[in-house]
């Protein structure tokens, strides 16, 4: 048997489309504004009861279809998000429910933005160790209920969506093809960078009236944001060299380049930091947002839709988030 593969991918975005100026209309803020700093011009925000694992329901369904694979079949469920259904159970269970799937085992990877790499890092182990035959690995993400929209909280409400994507994976026949390798990293002393502070089991209490109702709330998400921004860059350009050096390529080697979409403008830094061709580089947050641990398979999606994505191709995915956190794939399509 060969290296991890994707055989199919599926997404899940809300049909409720929210302009910058339909924020605009909220908080003080403009379409120029928002698209200068971050470069997205919508996104995506449920409209009705709905939860991360609904979405991610759908976007598995799909991902199954493309695969073609029956339900059956998979062995193990990955699901990746900041955003679950529930503080417990976890949101790989209600989804597990949704699908009508019984006695696999299904848990949570709660690393943010990375947290789509850090599930397919989880899902190739499994494979490779032949522990499971086919893993069904979610990102899917909530943000529009839980962001503040108000002045107090334009910079960082602006820039969430709402969105999800799956992957089924497997080991196939030859290493002519797959996951090469993957690099995790990790650094918490930055943790208070990016943070939603409550609720949390810290403390006295885990949510009181201060907390929601304060002059500074701790249930919405803060960031730094320039410092975050300085930090993303770094560590992503460290984690593609990182992955293409791992495997004796140089960047220029790089077929596609898959990144987080954190904000247009990072990548854009670190594709000329590389001296790489944006045209290498899937860019899709104008039209989503920022949908953390979904942003990688909705990306992936859309390469393959409109032709970029091919097979053969040296891909590289990459992403960095709160924790910090960051991490790398290096892929033969």
């Amino acid at each position: 048997m060969g290296k991890t593969r994707i055989r199919g991918i599926g997404r899940c975005i809300p049909s409720n489309v929210v302009t910058n100026d339909d924020l605009s209309g909220r908080m003080d803020t403009t379409d120029e504004w928002i698209q200068q700093r971050s470069g997205i011009q919508q996104r995506h925000h449920i409209d009705s009861d709905c939860g991360a694992a609904d979405l991610g329901a759908e976007a598995a369904r799909e991902a199954l279809e493309r695969a073609k694979t029956r339900l059956e079949e998979i062995d193990c469920i990955v699901f990746a998000t900041l955003s679950p259904d529930y503080d417990m159970p976890s949101s790989a269970c209600v989804l597990q429910s949704r699908l009508g799937l019984t006695g696999v085992p299904a848990f949570d990877v709660r690393n943010q933005c990375t947290g789509f790499l850090y599930g397919l890092t989880v899902a190739d182990s499994f494979l490779q160790s032949g522990r499971y035959g086919k893993v069904l690995l979610v990102g899917g993400e909530i943000h529009s209920t839980g962001l503040d929209f108000t002045d107090r909280g334009r910079q960082v409400a602006v820039l969430f969506g709402d969105g999800a994507g799956a992957a089924v994976l497997e080991r196939g026949p030859s290493d002519d093809r797959g996951i090469l390798s993957t690099h995790l990293h990790s650094e918490g002393s930055f943790a208070e960078k990016l943070w939603l502070e409550a609720a949390a089991s810290r403390g006295e209490t885990r949510l009181d009236e201060e907390m929601i109702a304060g002059e500074d709330p701790k249930i919405f998400p803060k960031m730094q944001g320039r410092y975050v921004f300085k930090h993303a860059v770094t560590r992503s350009i460290e984690a593609i060299r990182e992955a293409v050096e791992a495997n004796g390529y140089s960047v220029d080697d790089i077929d596609l380049l898959v990144p987080h979409q954190a904000n247009l403008r990072i990548n854009q830094a670190v594709a000329m930091t590389l001296e790489f061709p944006e045209e290498k580089v899937v860019n899709n947050i104008q039209g989503l947002g920022n949908t953390t641990a979904a942003t990688i398979p909705l990306a992936l999606y859309d390469a393959l839709e409109d032709g970029r994505l091919t097979e053969g191709q040296l891909v590289c995915l990459v992403a960095f988030g709160a924790g910090f956190t960051w991490a790398s794939a290096l892929l033969r399509w």
